[in-house]
């Protein structure tokens, strides 16, 4: 590992917004001088590299370890990472995983403590985290800040619990993320005068707008499923001083082919300031999250990246501390074992499990929206078959299950739209917040493959259709593997073909899927214990006529 050395190009110097000629010198891993220099054109640049600032490295489907190697080839070089995910699977000790799996990995993963765990009382998760748990997390120097709050009616209703999470963050002097999709007005005020200082749920720009005016930072998200970035752009010229750029949750097959970098790369190819963006991309995330990320100054880490010409912005290196980790595409980080931790209990379901009894054929529909973690709700008509409600492909009406897979229950049922399966069903245990199973499909008997394929391989994704079934197995929590991002990207990619090749269209159904159970999502979502109104935020029927489903 060689700490100290030197570099000459053409210095981007996105602090004091300069460029010019020179050469960056460090010893042990910190930038000792940086010195102009005269002369012909180096032909390369440098400059600092980019930040995650928020993401799920559990949606990546790879350990941190495995994400590191894919994303200093696109020049980042840190990440605001919530494990989340992990931790309603697994608790504390899911969380310890994430932070020793990352220890080795160079990539700066900043990791904060789970602020809701579970995401609500209205679904089963593998574990609680409580206001003691958050304590001994937040206490440690490797933990930045406290994770997204969800619970943003348990703020705006001084909900004593969600109260003593926020001090406890600001005992500690750490920032708390936000999460707070579609609220403003005087809700929004409140939300952000309790302490919370970013949000990255912003879906319109006047959202967006309105929560950066009463003093919030706001993170624009493109990740697989989520996608604001050509809404909110234009927030990136207007106020650079407030906005950071962020993945949230992001698929191995597109971390094959860039991160960070695709959004820089749009916001320069749309107009915007080469000084802005960087201040978006790079220098944002370091101030608010006080992050020990090196900005290209005397004195900081040696972290930064090389690239070939701020227009064509194509990463040629990245260093970390000095040492090159990453080289015209191909990561100097070595292949290594990884453990498994995991928490699965559900015993095989039959097709009768998902039987739905109801009268008439009138329905209350959930519709995936492509593109977007949201859902909209209809009522629509399906078949009922000997006095159970049964889905119509025909129609696009088809059923999705969730199945609790820390306990033995009965499986919740219910409807949506616009997955357009003609045949078979999909399933995955990567099901936001509580990952449990959770599977569309056409017919009960695919419904019970899929499901009992992943009771079966403890966790994965699932297609299953004429007697072919696939799969792509998630060991680690039920959501990630313990193999590369090239070798899991394109398994993913395969098993993303087959969906499609059954009549989805969604851009990435296992990551709109994965969303169909996130309760704090407006509007229309399923638990495993019912259908959910996430504006109402209560249970609702799944047919208009009948009682609503018990809490």
């Amino acid at each position: 590992m060689n700490q100290s050395g030197h570099l000459d190009g053409t210095i981007i110097d996105a602090v004091h917004r300069t460029i010019f000629t020179g050469r960056i010198t460090w010893t042990e891993g910190r930038i000792t001088s940086i010195t102009p220099q005269s002369g012909p054109d180096p032909g390369r640049y440098i400059l600092p590299g980019f930040i995650d600032a928020h993401v799920h490295i559990e949606s990546s489907m790879l350990t941190p370890y495995e994400f590191a190697r894919q994303a200093l080839i696109h020049g980042t070089v840190a990440t605001v990472s919530d494990p989340h995910e992990i931790a309603n699977v697994c608790g504390l000790d899911g969380v310890h995983y994430m932070l020793e799996n990352a220890r080795d990995a160079r990539l700066k993963f900043n990791f904060g403590a789970p602020s809701c765990v579970p995401a609500t009382g209205f679904e089963t998760a593998g574990a609680v985290l409580g206001v003691a748990d958050l304590e001994s997390l937040l206490q440690r120097s490797d933990i930045r800040y406290l994770s997204e709050m969800m619970n943003y009616p348990g703020v705006l209703f001084h909900d004593p619990v969600v109260m003593e999470k926020l001090a406890l963050a600001r005992k500690f002097g750490k920032p708390v993320d936000g999460h707070a999709p579609g609220l403003t007005g005087d809700a929004a005020i409140a939300y952000i005068n309790a302490g919370i200082s970013t949000d990255h749920e912003c879906f319109t720009y006047d959202e967006a707008l309105h929560k950066i005016q009463h003093g919030m930072k706001i993170l624009i998200r493109e990740g697989s499923a989520a996608r604001n970035f050509e809404v909110l752009h234009p927030l990136i010229s207007q106020y650079p001083d407030r906005v950071m750029l962020c993945s949230d949750d992001k698929h191995p097959d597109e971390l094959l082919h860039g991160h960070i970098n695709t959004m820089v790369k749009r916001a320069l190819i749309l107009g915007h300031d080469l000084f802005d963006v960087l201040q978006c991309a790079c220098l944002n995330p370091v101030a608010h999250y006080q992050l020990p990320v090196g900005l290209l100054r005397v004195n900081d880490p040696a972290d930064f990246i090389v690239i070939d010409n701020p227009q064509d912005m194509n990463i040629l290196e990245t260093y970390i501390n000095g040492e090159k980790l990453a080289s015209n595409g191909s990561c100097s980080l070595p292949p290594k074992n990884h453990p498994v931790i995991n928490n699965f209990s559900a015993s095989p379901k039959s097709p009768d499990d998902f039987l739905l009894p109801g009268h008439g054929t009138t329905v209350n529909v959930i519709e995936a929206i492509d593109g977007q973690i949201v859902t909209s709700q209809s009522v629509a008509e399906t078949r009922n078959i000997g006095g159970n409600l049964e889905a119509d492909p025909s129609q696009d009406i088809l059923k999705i299950t969730v199945v609790n897979r820390y306990h033995n229950a009965k499986p919740a049922v219910a409807f949506i739209k616009n997955f357009k399966l003609q045949q078979g069903a999909i399933a995955s245990t990567v099901a936001h917040d509580s990952h449990n199973i959770i599977a569309v499909g056409t017919d009960n008997e695919s419904l019970a493959t899929a499901v009992n394929s992943l009771i079966h391989h403890q966790g994965g994704l699932c297609v299953t259709t004429a007697g072919m079934t696939q799969v792509l197995p998630l060991p680690v929590a039920g959501l990630m593997s313990t193999g590369s991002c090239h070798d899991v990207g394109h398994q993913y990619s395969a098993i993303e073909a087959a969906v499609k090749a059954m009549g989805c269209d969604l851009r990435a159904p296992f990551m709109t899927l994965s969303f169909m159970s996130l309760l704090v999502i407006p509007r229309l979502k399923l638990s495993d214990r019912g259908l959910f109104d996430g504006t109402a935020f209560a249970f609702t029927s799944v047919q208009p006529e009948g009682e609503p489903a018990p809490a």
